[in-house]
């Protein structure tokens, strides 16, 4: 995923979030609508997690050192991680606790048009922040279903920010039901129980997300796809006999770590060798460009038809 697209979806969900906060506080405080405060409180955390994500992606620019040798790459999985125990604690156990609060002391709705305009207008706004989210992905998502993207990608920003923002126009449907039958009936258990809902969604979304950077945090590897790409790139050329083994483990999200061992001819010298390594490197970073740190380890290749002569009949010289 390309940086500048993480970051067209993250800055448009911001801008959507921040105005959005300010309408939904607004209308609590002059409506004293449970469901409005929860859905404040989300989009205030939201935009926090926006620009965590930012900064996160900035920090990962940081040209490698002694401390990282390998570089910052992985800024980007801390901060998404950060991002899914935020949404987890003040979004979805903030909403939960707003939500029991009000079953146990309900209060009926002032001027309750105000909370159903903001949210209709909150509605149309989230649904331009996940449109833009859904044309980034689209651009890198290669066919994969929504959910083998979201598992699969290994640059977090896009899937968090769809994730924020379905979850966001979802929550926004449950606190305009919740707001919506409270008027009707004229009780105010339905607002309550649409925070309730609320927080429970931004749990729900908060545990997927935190399973998902968690993995990337831990160490993935490269798809099927690109180690098959790899391994016909290695074996493209007639350098090395045999490819023993490969790893491979992504250092960020635009770089990836390709270690292996290859079989090389006995009798080839080592300027021969050298040349050979360096041209399987070049096919490797040809066939996956996010291949950026590679290291070949030369071993002998060993015809395994050959005839083996028995043990007593080797004579190792110096003891014979």
């Amino acid at each position: 995923m390309s940086a500048s697209g993480g970051n067209t979806a993250i800055v448009a969900a911001l801008l959507a979030n921040l105005g959005i906060a300010v309408t939904k506080f607004i209308a609590w405080f002059v409506s004293g609508s449970s469901s409005m405060l929860a859905e404040g409180v989300h989009s205030l955390a939201d935009s926090g997690n926006q620009v965590l994500l930012l900064i996160g992606g900035r920090k990962s620019q940081k040209a490698a050192d002694t401390d990282h040798p390998f570089g910052y790459g992985r800024e980007r999985f801390v901060y998404a991680f950060v991002v899914s125990i935020i949404l987890f604690s003040v979004g979805g156990v903030f909403s939960i606790y707003e939500g029991i609060e009000k079953l146990q002391n309900p209060h009926e709705l002032d001027n309750a048009w105000l909370p159903i305009l903001v949210l209709l207008v909150a509605i149309g706004l989230e649904s331009f922040s996940l449109r833009t989210a859904v044309k980034e992905s689209n651009r890198v998502r290669r066919g994969e279903s929504w959910v083998q993207f979201v598992r699969r990608a290994k640059a977090p920003e896009l899937p968090v920010v769809l994730l924020e923002d379905t979850a966001a126009l979802t929550g926004l449907t449950l606190a305009l039901g919740g707001v919506g039958l409270t008027v009707l009936t004229g009780d105010a258990t339905w607002d309550a129980i649409g925070t309730l809902a609320i927080g429970v969604l931004l749990v729900l979304v908060a545990i997927i997300l935190g399973i998902e950077t968690k993995s990337l945090l831990v160490g993935e590897g490269a798809s099927v796809t690109d180690v098959d790409a790899i391994k016909a790139a290695i074996l493209a050329g007639d350098e090395t006999k045999k490819l023993i083994h490969l790893k491979t483990l992504y250092l960020g999200p635009d770089e990836l770590l390709v270690a292996a061992k290859l079989a090389f001819d006995s009798g080839q010298r080592f300027s021969d060798v050298a040349a050979g390594i360096n041209a399987v490197e070049t096919r490797i970073r040809t066939a996956v460009p996010s291949a950026r740190v590679i290291y070949l380890e030369p071993d002998l290749y060993v015809d395994p038809t050959a005839v083996v002569p028995p043990t007593d009949a080797i004579v190792i010289k110096g003891l014979e």
